[in-house]
């Protein structure tokens, strides 16, 4: 980080936070702070135990919130990186989901199904909860905080990487999956043309928790996405590039029968309020962001 930022010089201080969810892990942090981002939560499909996923997601949430309300005395704002996964709900047909939709589902799943729940369910299900606590909590407490919440939900986030990482799968999930799908051909071309979801570039995301925290007028949940995309909507997006970042070859092969104009993108979501609110109204370009993705991974020597 003090690489990556260097520029910044001393105005950059470092405080490692050994265990999010131990109580008064962020006590000494939040002291002298105006504003709090958090962005931790585990994010992948592994888990076994869904207390794997939803215990930190919860407890690091109001961790941060706890030492906030105790010694954040300086703080005026806290954003809190949700997911668009708190929101969505199982679909066969197109659905455009807004900040007012949350994803119980999930949840009720998990309770039913416990270990024998799907990954990505559990995931989502931590996030949907994680969030609701962090909203419950400024309810129950509103009348001792000097601040406000707002989240942010971004769905999958590409994009070039700024961290350190030994390989692709070290990469975040969703960063992995475009991957192992764009280079790896870990889809099958029927995944490619009618699975998918909705997508931004991290800068764009970055953006907007940077605007959260500027703006007197945010508040609550705000989504941040580009735009609906079917995995064969890169395929089709990588081949264009010219020059291309990669040998064309090295990329899956494109089906001519796929018709992007005709293709049905079951989930998207509504941001009137990132532009109302976050004056963010253009979006990085897939063609910038696999561009951009594709020549971080070639410096990378993947």
């Amino acid at each position: 980080m003090r690489k990556v930022f260097e520029d910044l010089g001393d105005k950059l201080e470092l405080v490692v936070v050994p265990d999010i969810e131990k109580e008064g892990a962020f006590d000494e942090a939040v002291k002298g702070v105006d504003a709090v981002v958090h962005m931790a939560s585990p994010y992948h499909f592994g888990a076994v135990d869904p207390a794997e996923l939803i215990d930190p997601a919860i407890r690091g949430t109001l961790s941060i919130l706890q030492s906030a309300l105790k010694y954040g005395t300086n703080i005026r704002r806290i954003v809190i990186t949700t997911s668009t996964a708190a929101m969505v709900r199982p679909t066969n047909t197109p659905i455009v989901f807004t900040e007012d939709d949350w994803n119980d589902a999930s949840i009720q799943e998990v309770k039913e199904k416990s270990r024998d729940a799907p990954g990505y369910i559990k995931y989502f299900a931590s996030k949907t909860l994680a969030e609701r606590a962090a909203f419950d909590f400024v309810e129950k407490n509103k009348e001792s905080i000097g601040w406000d919440l707002v989240t942010i939900a971004p769905p999958y986030i590409f994009g070039p990487m700024i961290n350190e990482l030994s390989s692709p799968s070290s990469a975040n999930a969703s960063l992995a999956e475009w991957y192992q799908a764009i280079l790896e051909s870990a889809k099958s071309p029927e995944e490619l043309k009618t699975s998918g979801n909705a997508w931004a570039d991290v800068r764009d995301i970055a953006l907007a928790h940077v605007r959260a925290i500027q703006q007197p007028e945010a508040e609550g949940r705000i989504t941040v996405s580009a735009d609906s995309f079917n995995w064969h909507d890169w395929v089709d997006v990588v081949h264009s590039l010219n020059p291309s970042p990669y040998p064309p070859n090295s990329y899956v092969q494109s089906d001519p029968s796929y018709d992007p104009k005709t293709a049905v993108r079951l989930l998207n979501f509504d941001t009137t309020k990132a532009r109302r609110v976050l004056g963010i109204d253009k979006y990085i370009s897939m063609e910038q962001s696999a561009r951009d993705m594709l020549e971080d991974f070639r410096s990378r020597g993947w």
